[in-house]
């Protein structure tokens, strides 16, 4: 099928997510003179009615809050074969969870925060709607031209009445952010559960981690020592198993953290110029696990032309399902035995993988510089959401930026001035519908030249 370029008035622009049942796009509203966010079913979804039914019934609750603390629907339509999509507000600050990126957060702001999406939560209640999915992906930042900042709620695709709480029978929700009584098959539910997810938000962002199982939640305090005992007090609470014992609702839990935040221990704290956060999944640390590879053999790959009329040189792994292209200079040694998706925090197993570079006795080295490309495919997806998740110790973030081709497409982020004076790309290439591995891309460069979107491009799948 042909590639969409238009839906209705809108112009797309570039995806902007995509998840098991939608992809929503960054379009351009010619009327509003504006970008807006376009949500469209999945094809492969398109004729079972009880997921178009769950994906209208999303655009309805948006509607229905009506809040300007959730994101707005602005239109509703249908595209020539079938399938529903709408049109919403577009949020560019991007979400809670880029925040996180360099680490956690001061102290101060990670409360505001967690209070802003917690206001946001109550607007739903009042509504007569539980979310029952709120974690740092969910909460999107609105930046104004006068650079105030505002707080969203978004993806209400497994939000639900109030009314129906007490008959939900399907389990829902997030691993990590979700209450016990979401968990369970047939357990009723209430607007607790939504404070719960608050306070694993609020967790996470003070502590850079997601909280442990309901009951099994290690203090905030053991993973930052300098948190108030009315923080932690405030954050258990919230994560407790037992519903009855947690605040009775979200405005109740918002008014506790501005008055945290407003607490002078949490005012003074600042994030120093130059810090990193805690020491992230160094994802140089794949090299070690095709170096323990027996079978990781290092092999001098012979520069050669690929009959394309460039210079670049194409590179398989032994099982020839991904193969990939790169600069001449780059291919002089390669692994190629695959690799353990366990290194980037996935399912362990044995997967497609290989390590190509101009000296891989240095990729696991972070101050040597080397450049080279290594690509691994993951069965069993969740690519994206670590991809977030990793940082650098010793580089400093440079943004992240989405790349698309014909029927892929990646979210790409980048880290400079690393210790070996040079850089580091990663991707988490995602086929369009579904079909197919996702793809987990790191690039390690010292002489300047980013070859990311080609090896993107150059990649192949089978």
């Amino acid at each position: 099928m042909r590639p969409l370029e238009r839906i209705g008035r809108h112009r797309l622009e570039r995806p902007l997510g995509s998840g098991a049942f939608a992809t929503v796009w960054l379009a351009h509203d010619p009327e509003l003179q504006a970008p807006v966010a376009v949500k469209v079913l999945a094809e492969n979804w398109a004729h079972r009615l009880d997921v178009r039914e769950r994906f209208l019934a999303e655009a309805r609750l948006l509607r229905r809050a009506a809040s300007s603390r959730v994101v707005q629907v602005y239109d509703i339509g249908e595209l020539p074969d079938s399938r529903p999509y709408f049109v919403m507000e577009y949020a560019g600050g991007g979400t809670l969870a880029e925040l996180l990126t360099d680490g956690p957060l001061p102290v101060s702001d990670a409360l505001a925060l967690t209070a802003e999406a917690a206001r946001a939560a109550a607007a739903l209640h009042e509504a007569g709607i539980v979310h029952r999915d709120i974690k740092p992906t969910n909460v999107l930042l609105h930046t104004a031209p006068d650079g105030t900042r505002r707080v969203l709620l978004a993806d209400l695709g497994l939000a639900k009445s109030l009314a129906q709480g007490s008959v939900l029978t399907l389990a829902a929700g997030s691993a990590g952010y979700r209450p016990p009584e979401q968990a369970q098959p047939g357990a009723g539910i209430d607007e607790r559960a939504d404070v719960y997810s608050l306070g694993a938000v609020g967790y996470e962002l003070l502590t850079g981690t997601v909280p442990g199982p309901p009951g099994q939640v290690v203090p905030p305090r053991r993973l930052r020592p300098e948190l108030g005992g009315d923080v932690a007090r405030a954050l258990l609470r919230a994560l407790e198993p037992e519903r009855a014992r947690r605040w009775p609702g979200a405005a109740e839990f918002a008014r506790e953290l501005d008055r945290l935040a407003a607490a002078p221990a949490a005012r003074p704290e600042r994030r120093p110029a130059g810090w990193r956060g805690r020491p992230g999944t160094v994802a140089l640390a794949l090299a070690a696990v095709l170096a323990a590879s027996a079978a990781a053999v290092t092999a001098t790959v012979v520069p050669h032309r690929g009959g394309t009329g460039d210079d670049g040189v194409r590179v398989a792994d032994t099982t020839g399902r991904i193969t990939l292209r790169v600069p001449a200079g780059w291919a002089r040694e390669l692994r190629d035995s695959g690799w353990d998706p366990r290194a980037l925090g996935l399912a362990a197993g044995h997967e497609p993988g290989l390590l190509v570079a101009d000296d891989l006795s240095r990729w696991s080295d972070p101050r040597a510089p080397v450049n080279g490309v290594f690509a691994g495919a993951a069965a069993h997806g969740g690519v994206t959401a670590k991809v977030r998740a990793l940082t650098h110790a010793g580089c400093r973030y440079a943004g992240a930026r989405a790349f698309s081709d014909t029927g892929r497409h990646a979210l790409v982020r980048s880290w400079r001035g690393c210790p070996d004076g040079g850089s580091v790309t990663e991707a988490a290439l995602l086929p369009v519908g579904g079909t197919g591995p996702e793809v987990y891309v790191q690039e390690r460069r010292h002489d300047g030249a980013d070859v990311m979107d080609g090896v993107l491009r150059s990649l192949r799948v089978a």
